[in-house]
């Protein structure tokens, strides 16, 4: 698996220039109006790993397959998006959909690009968006309410379960509590899971500035920043346009060379991703041979049989146990025959769990 992230933010804020950047692609029209985007794109980039490049070359591997990480480019929501303002709340519903929000606000000052609230207040501009998703919530949760109560009457124990979540999480809602602030007891969790509300959706806050604040962002952005630090959210500085410009430079050298002369040591992508994965808590693990050798994303804590899973839903029915080589161990070695020779090829059962950047060989049997 990898992840999907939706790209939510006001009009004009940069969404489809970014996403355009961030997929290489033009799948986007890009224009200085609301509502360009009028459904939603989605656009898929592997993700960088030098450590897949790495033990390809060891493997002297044929094919080289990374994970992936899909970006769906959502239109700009406006006040009054829940009411069916702008283009309404069809677009909300795009956001139910993904792992994880990655809220863009603009924080760059530019004439020639129009705000829709007539000023640059990135803190604002967040709290508006924010504002939108609790009341697309809260008229959500009402109209399950209904077929909750008379579920419960008639007996149904998931609904008699589900109910006082659901007024619990309206009454955080109406007082202006996102879903994600509210506290949830272990047999609560998994059940708001269900709801689908995108105020629980993990955040990653992404400012959009002008080329030269790129690399030490501006007063926007720390005001972006303080907010991101009292919510514990994380936050990534961007620029938009600039990483436009590194997309067109499809030789990997020249693009580090350019971002070095800008102060940067890595693209905008690598730093969404990696917030990503911390936001979501994601790690990867990979396989080896001289067929291929490929990068596999799951969450932290996946135990082995469900890392294999991800490989074939056979492995994982009939695993019996994971072959093991920690990544340092792998390269140290300089490939599997070397590193099993020297005993670091570890054979584990269906307890362990799966460590960043181990390689895997799964035994199986069906």
């Amino acid at each position: 698996m990898g992840f999907t992230c939706g790209i939510v933010g006001l009009p004009n804020v940069g969404k489809s220039t970014l996403f355009n950047a961030l997929t290489a692609t033009q799948a986007a029209q890009a224009a200085n109006y609301p509502f360009t985007t009028i459904e939603p794109n989605v656009g898929k980039v592997s993700v960088p790993d030098e450590r897949l490049d790495k033990i390809a070359a060891l493997a002297k591997s044929a094919k080289v397959v990374p994970t992936q990480l899909s970006f769906v480019d959502i239109a700009g929501l406006v006040k009054g998006a829940s009411q069916g303002e702008g283009l309404g709340n069809q677009f909300l519903g795009h956001i139910r959909e993904v792992d994880a929000v990655l809220h863009l606000v603009r924080c760059f000052e530019d004439g020639n690009v129009v705000h829709v609230a007539g000023r640059v207040d990135p803190v604002a501009d967040s709290e508006t968006i924010e504002t939108e998703l609790m009341l697309a919530d809260m008229d959500s949760l009402e109209r399950r309410k209904v077929p909750l109560e008379k579920g419960a009457r008639g007996g149904d124990k998931e609904a008699k379960a589900t109910l006082p979540l659901v007024a619990k999480l309206l009454d955080a809602l109406r007082a202006g509590t996102p879903a994600w602030r509210v506290s949830l007891t272990a047999d609560e969790a998994p059940l708001a899971k269900t709801l689908g509300l995108m105020t629980a959706k993990p955040v990653l806050y992404v400012c959009n500035v002008s080329e030269k604040d790129a690399a030490n962002g501006n007063e926007h952005t720390k005001k972006m920043e303080a907010k991101a630090r009292a919510e514990g959210r994380g936050i990534v500085v961007i620029s938009a346009s600039l990483e436009t410009e590194v997309a067109q430079l499809g030789d990997p050298a020249e693009q580090r060379e350019y971002l070095n002369s800008l102060g940067l040591q890595e693209t905008g992508l690598t730093r969404v991703i990696r917030a990503g994965y911390a936001l979501l808590g994601l790690i990867t693990f990979l396989t080896a041979g001289p067929k291929e050798s490929r990068a596999w994303t799951i969450p932290k804590g996946t135990k082995a049989p469900g890392a294999a899973g991800q490989i074939h839903s056979d492995l994982e029915r009939g695993f019996i146990r994971a072959e093991v080589i920690a990544y340092d161990d792998y390269l140290k070695a300089g490939g599997e025959p070397a590193a099993r020779a020297a005993g670091k090829m570890r054979s584990e059962g269906k307890e362990y769990v799966i460590q960043d950047g181990d390689v895997l060989l799964i035994k199986f049997a069906v």
